[in-house]
């Protein structure tokens, strides 16, 4: 079709020269008439780059989707509308919401998508990149109230320490949202966490002293394992015989000196035990 209307043009242009020869201004409106033809015709053509989709629309009728890149030519009355196959970021904004415990939360998510149906991404929803903007941070809302942030229950997984499972539920829960609108969802995962700045020192303060409990029973354990190493050893070696108020005593003694934060400043006794 393209030498067509290449051969189009170069009538034009031979029957202007003949009407200038010739003196005579009817042969202009054939040559008006060609030219007329060769610019409809040339309103057909049109050009698509790698990952680029063009849907056909005429006279309101879906016509068509080109997905391939290269030199095309359609019906010249086909309004073309090109929209991006590549993928693209949505960099969610921080938003304020509870979670499964009622807890404030600032969170934040980016989704990788793509257009997948071009037909449905131009008839189904008014605006594709808005649809996908409001779903996203719909999903994002929804999936955070159905995760503690922390310290959940038994092998219940968390915001904080599940994020390969949450960015799993976040991912599903967009695609289900967004299929409707031709968008595939490649990927979806959390960029910010963090406790609602009125409750964030008070859950800081919560944190650290649950880190306090664990390394103090951590230390006892360790400590009342060490004793009873001791005790065995003695009574194994027959290094002395204790009775079992001097055993509590060096009991004791012993948990003073290993669970005590400072340090252990040993008296030494020139008397006997039982004095």
């Amino acid at each position: 079709m393209l030498f067509v209307n290449l051969a189009l043009y170069a009538a034009v242009i031979a029957q202007v020269v003949v009407a200038i020869r010739d003196r005579n201004a009817w042969y202009l409106l054939p040559a008006l008439l060609t030219l007329l033809t060769a610019l409809i015709v040339s309103g057909g053509f049109f050009t698509l780059q790698p990952n680029e989709g063009a849907v056909l629309i005429l006279f309101g009728a879906y016509r068509g989707t080109v997905r391939n890149s290269g030199f095309f030519f359609t019906n010249p009355f086909n309004r073309k509308l090109k929209i991006s196959l590549r993928a693209r970021n949505l960099n969610g904004e921080k938003l304020k919401v509870n979670d499964k415990r009622g807890n404030p939360i600032e969170i934040a998510a980016v989704v990788v998508w793509r257009v997948r149906d071009t037909a449905q991404a131009v008839f189904d929803v008014d605006s594709y990149a808005n649809y996908v903007n409001i779903q996203s941070e719909s999903a994002v809302r929804h999936v955070a109230s159905n995760y503690a942030y922390d310290d959940g229950e038994r092998d219940e997984v968390t915001l904080r320490g599940g994020a390969d499972e949450v960015a799993a539920a976040l991912t599903r829960e967009l695609q289900e949202r967004l299929a409707k609108s031709g968008v595939q969802v490649e990927e979806a995962r959390l960029t910010h966490l963090a406790y609602a700045p009125e409750i964030a020192q008070a859950m800081l303060r919560r944190q650290q002293a649950e880190a306090v409990i664990a390394a103090r029973q951590k230390i006892v354990h360790g400590a009342v394992s060490m004793v009873e190493m001791a005790l065995t050893e003695l009574t194994d070696k027959r290094v002395v015989n204790l009775d079992e108020e001097r055993k509590a005593a060096m009991v004791s003694n012993l948990l003073v000196v290993l669970c005590g934060e400072s340090e252990a400043h040993p008296v030494i006794n020139t008397g006997t035990l039982y004095a």
